[in-house]
């Protein structure tokens, strides 16, 4: 039996083979909180205590409290405990989440001590916070003027979560998801944005704020769940020291009600803002049905085969629906079936349509349900879809999230809503249920007929573009202050103008950071990882193969030296690398060759991969990666559909490679306001390298306006996507000539049998022909650009030139971004400006130094920030203690695990691009070393006004301004 904690009682353990874990179930004896303990051989160890949250409006109260909580506590009363531990950690994950109905704080480490540090101001934040209250109206919201002390200047909200949801909210599918789910689910939670709507924000007040809080953070509310090899009993011993011996009662457990079910299926048209002169096919139709509780795993396993049966891939019948019709260019970014809330949804939709087209796209909708409802599937899709469920179970992740905590995060809506997070983990005796339900022709017809056809909780949602209504809402959040401003009195004007003064104060204040425990430069790990892989030579190919715990799975790689390409080549390749896998290949058509890859793979990827050269950033390494997972027994026919889609690509569908670049149209915008700051980046820094000149011409602002103009040019002249086939076919033909490699990456089962598929299918590859290689220049010229888009918010860079990798400079440059970040624009950018984020970070691919921001209500104010910098860093404020906090940071980043298979990987390319473990160690050792003085030196070195590029992602309204100051304005 298990040692626990005598304050605890064990209620079961289950040994999940297929995850080489067992879960521990325990309960607090006096409190109910539970505590699940995913019990690993895995020195990663996660925690996370996740409470269930339930906002019944729009203030984002549960959002404005997660960040307040984290603003100091009864045993650390520092300002900014969560960010100042940031820097005194070697984390490899720290955050926390808001979703609609619960809140949750995780931390991940690998080292004892850290974890130890982390777990004791995690717990204090969450259980004894201080909630003070110019932390709510930093975090949430407040009154300002714009000139701060000036009671006669004009008045205007700020606060952090504020200006975060207005970038939040600024994106298409974000609106789109929540108006879904406001009329989906019209009396509980879920009817709410529980981030915030930015019109609803202001109404929060900070007493609200304090009764969520005591009503909602009791540990009889609570969930505990930790992973990785620290005993269940050494955690509970501090759960109960930390905070819930503290607690000597029980409290009623907060729930989701159920929803009220519609006795007629609903239709809505709604509207949402775009900033755009031309509104035509950007119109999203939906059809969602609420469907039953997530708490039972054969339930939820057969919402995703459903899903994947009607939409995993083009072969499947309502992907090939929605990708086929007329009446709208792609399918909708929603589509699928969502598990995630109390009660599940399942979702189909188009988008790029237009609002008359509602009635007959559902009814299109409806008649294939019912056809398919009638007609049955083909037991060999269900045999495939089945397949993919075992890979998604099967594989070992961590690439993104730390692999416990996506273990974590999976089973967590069982425990949040009283269902079994066990269960929702260990599926493979639902699986094998499965495979015995499927085998009756029935099984699928009769879950749509159930799930879908014979439900009348059905919402049609038509969303329309307004190209009016963000200028509405600003001028009606314009309106609403002044009205405000004009009925205050003379003691409130007073009292915001005080309140201004005291928080500014209260940021200029030096906490004392000896108040919180913290790992040091003498924690941090002297070696690092370096696994060695087998060379081996078949026929012309060189093969490299790593053996890891893959659990059954095998990954096969083919790297292709990049061919020399024309300019027109080059403007394809983001076109290319996306519809390659979607082509027909081999003799196969495209829906033939899609059924196969679910058949056999559990996904292929194709992609130009160019990486820095660590002492000649005008000469990048530059390759084509074509990818591909499977299970072990499926190895052979992976490696064969790798090699017909390299080999014998079919692009002349030209049919198909229209939809395919209508879908990529339809869905270039969605991502750029989620990832302004990155496109920011990328923005200023692309003249720095060829490399950044190539992602910013391929993937930045540069490149979805090529895509547009593209796509525009063939709408006009159909008879163009034959050219765009034949171009695309000859520069498959220049990669497939290439001089190529293989990587293998298996565990010791599935070896022989992969290098064997490899040999086999790729042995016989004919000798290099001698074309030329690729090639690329940049201009090295600054610019000043500023994007415009659909975004209540900005996003600002700033960008110097540097050097490459290799130098000496470089690791020192990357302390330097952390130390600047931490030490000065954290407080600058985000406290004081009211930004989500900001900071600042060495890119070794652009060989530049970059500041940004994100979601930052000011502009030239921030630009004025970024130069600030280096006067922070010369002043006595920047100390050898902050240089070595930014160290642990950068260490961290570096030493950050990711899945056995993603160790391998990467190992294959630091090899592939010079990064031996001799060099890795060297450019280590350079961070670790880092000094002040170095600091100040490189930032005289480089913080060169004159060679300063500047770019922001913003909206309309601010380009008079933006011009005035010199810079060049585009249009998305």
């Amino acid at each position: 039996m298990k040692k626990q904690h005598p304050a605890f009682e064990l209620l079961g353990e289950t040994p999940i083979e297929t995850l080489k874990l067992t879960v521990e179930h325990y309960r607090h004896k006096v409190t109910g909180a539970e505590h699940y303990h995913l019990s690993a051989d895995d020195p990663q160890n996660v925690f996370m205590v996740a409470l269930r949250t339930v906002p019944m409006d729009s203030t984002g109260v549960a959002h404005i409290l997660e960040h307040t909580v984290l603003c100091g506590s009864e045993k650390y009363p520092v300002r900014d405990p969560f960010f100042m531990m940031i820097r005194r950690s070697l984390n490899t994950f720290m955050n926390a989440f808001t979703s609609s109905d619960w809140t949750a704080y995780p931390f991940a480490t690998e080292n004892r001590k850290d974890f130890q540090n982390l777990l004791q101001v995690y717990m204090d934040a969450v259980f004894f916070p201080n909630i003070d209250p110019l932390d709510f109206a930093q975090e949430g919201h407040r009154f300002e003027f714009e000139e701060m002390d000036n009671p006669e200047s004009k008045l205007t909200y700020k606060g952090v979560v504020f200006n975060e949801m207005k970038g939040a909210m600024s994106s298409p599918v974000s609106t789109l998801w929540q108006t879904l789910t406001t009329e989906l689910y019209p009396t509980s939670t879920y009817h709410y944005n529980s981030g915030g709507e930015p019109e609803d924000i202001p109404n929060l007040t900070y007493q609200q704020l304090k009764d969520f809080h005591s009503l909602h953070y009791h540990p009889s509310n609570s969930v505990f769940m930790t992973y990785g090899d620290i005993s269940a009993l050494e955690h509970q011993t501090q759960f109960e020291e930390l905070a819930l011996v503290r607690f000597n009662d029980k409290v009623e457990k907060i729930t989701v009600n159920t929803e009220q079910r519609f006795s007629v299926p609903k239709t809505v048209k709604r509207n949402y803002a775009l900033d755009e002169a031309e509104t035509k096919q950007k119109t999203y139709i939906n059809i969602a049905w609420l469907l039953g509780e997530n708490k039972d795993p054969l339930e939820v396993l057969k919402g995703h085969l459903l899903s994947a049966v009607l939409l995993d891939n083009s072969s499947c019948p309502m992907r090939k629906l929605l990708e086929d019709t007329e009446l709208a260019q792609a399918p909708s970014p929603l589509c699928g079936f969502e598990e995630s809330n109390k009660e599940m949804a399942f979702v189909l939709g188009v988008q790029g349509s237009e609002a008359e087209h509602t009635e007959e796209f559902e009814k299109l909708v409806l008649d294939e349900l019912h056809r398919i409802a009638n007609e049955g599937v083909d037991p060999e899709l269900l045999e495939a879809m089945l397949h993919q469920l075992e890979l998604s179970q099967r594989e070992v992740g961590g690439d993104s999230y730390p692999y416990g905590l996506q273990m974590i995060l999976h089973s967590l809506a069982g425990a949040m809503h009283d269902g079994d997070p066990i269960a929702l983990l260990d599926v493979d005796a639902a699986l094998k249920q499965l495979e015995g339900e499927i085998k009756d022709p029935k099984f699928i017809p009769n879950l749509i007929q159930s799930w879908l056809l014979d439900n009348p909780h059905r919402l049609t949602l038509t969303m329309v573009p307004d190209k009016e209504l963000s200028a509405k809402k600003e001028q009606a959040e314009i309106q609403k202050l002044a009205k405000i401003q004009s009925e205050l009195t003379f003691e409130q004007k007073q009292q915001i103008v005080d309140q201004a003064l005291a928080l500014a104060k209260r940021q200029e204040q030096m906490d004392d950071p000896s108040l919180l425990p913290e790992v040091t430069k003498e924690d941090i790990p002297v070696d690092i990882k370096n696994p060695e892989g087998e060379h081996r030579q078949m026929g012309s190919l060189p093969v490299t193969d790593y053996v890891c715990g893959s659990n059954g799975i095998s990954y096969q790689q083919m790297v292709m030296q990049m061919p020399e390409l024309t300019n027109d080549q080059q403007a394809l390749m983001p076109l290319f690398s996306s519809s390659l896998t979607e082509m027909g290949s081999g003799e196969r058509d495209y829906l033939q060759t899609q059924a196969l890859q679910a058949a056999v793979t559990g996904g292929m990827g194709a992609r130009t991969a160019l990486r820095d050269n660590l002492n000649d950033s005008q000469n990048p390494h530059s390759h084509y990666v074509l990818s591909a997972k499977a299970l072990n027994r499926n190895v052979q026919p992976m490696s064969e559909i790798l090699h017909d889609t390299l080999h014998a690509p079919n692009f002349l569908e030209h049919q198909r490679l229209n939809d395919l670049f209508s879908q990529i149209r339809a869905g270039i915008d969605q991502g750029i306001t989620g990832s302004g700051h990155m496109h920011a980046m990328m923005t200023a820094v692309q003249n720095f390298t060829p490399i950044s000149k190539w992602k910013f011409d391929r993937s930045g602002f540069a490149g979805i306006r090529a895509i547009k103009d593209l796509y525009e040019s063939v709408q006009t002249a159909p008879e163009k996507i034959e050219e765009i086939a034949e171009s695309l076919t000859t520069i498959a033909q220049k990669i497939s000539q290439s001089p190529k490699q293989a990587l293998v990456v298996s565990d010791e089962q599935g070896i022989e049998e992969a290098l064997h598929a490899v040999d086999s299918v790729w042995g016989q590859e004919s000798e290099y022909a001698g074309q030329k290689e690729f090639s690329l220049q940049a201009s090295n010229l600054p610019v000043k650009q500023a994007w415009i888009t659909s975004t209540q918010v900005n996003f600002c860079a700033m960008a110097y030139p540097a050097v490459p990798s290799g130098h000496p400079d470089a690791p020192k440059l990357a302390v330097l971004g952390a130390c600047l970040r931490n030490g000065f624009l954290h407080t600058a950018v985000r406290e004081k400006g009211g930004a989500y984020g900001g900071g600042a970070s060495f890119n070794s691919e652009a060989a530049g130094f970059v500041f940004y921001s994100y979601r930052d209500p000011r502009l030239m104010e921030t630009f004025d920030d970024f130069a600030q910098a280096k006067d922070w860093l010369m002043s006595s404020e920047a100390t050898q203690a902050k240089v070595d906090e930014a160290i642990l940071n950068v260490i961290s980043a570096m030493d950050k695990p990711g899945s056995p298979a993603g160790e391998m990987k990467k190992a294959f390319f630091q090899q592939l691009y010079g990064r031996t473990y001799d060099v890795r160690m060297a450019y280590r050792q350079g961070v670790i070393s880092t000094t002040i003085d170095e600091l100040r030196a490189l930032a005289e070195k480089y913080f060169n006004p004159e060679k300063a590029s500047y770019a922001v992602l913003t909206h309309k309204g601010t380009i008079e301004a933006l011009q005035d100051q010199g810079f060049e304005s585009f249009t998305l």
